[in-house]
Parts: C-alpha cells; structure tokens; sequence
C-alpha cells in the first residue's frame, strides 16, 4: 500500500454508520469500531439517559484514561527490563 492509499470501511457504532477512511486495514477498523461501541454500551448501561453527544464524551475521556495508564504501565515496564539489563 502506498502512501496515499487509503481503505473506506463502513462500521456501525451505537447503533449508526460510519465510514472511516485511513490506512489501516478493514480488520483492524472494524476491531476498533467493535471495541467504541462495546464501550459506548457499558457507559449507557449505567447512565441511561445520556444523550449521545454526552456518551460519546465520556466514552472518549474513558477511552483516553484507559490508554494513558497502559502508557505508564509500559513506561514501567520497559524501564523495569533496562534495569535488569545493566
């Protein structure tokens, strides 16, 4: 795939469709879209009466939390193994 090649993937997130363009494959857009919409369910589960502008922001501060401590924890990691290493 060259640079400026680009896939179209149609996903389907709380309950409406998107199309994502981008370079990653079709799988992996779909694996994404699955993971924002199980996420976007669990957050309406305890808050039913989120519209869904408000959901889709929580779901993304939930989304950011979750990345930024996998961050850290492999920031830990990784200086935990060059530690060893010395």
């Amino acid at each position: 795939m060259t640079q400026n090649d680009k896939t179209r993937t149609t996903v389907e997130i709380h309950n409406k469709s998107y199309t994502i363009v981008g370079r990653e494959d079709a799988h992996h857009v779909r694996l994404v879209a699955s993971l924002v919409d199980q996420k976007m369910s669990e957050i309406k589960q305890g808050n039913t009466t989120l519209e869904t502008t408000k959901l889709a922001v929580l779901t993304a501060v939930n989304t950011m939390n979750d990345y930024l401590k996998l961050k850290e924890d492999y920031a830990k990691l990784l200086g935990s193994m060059r530690k060893k290493e010395d």
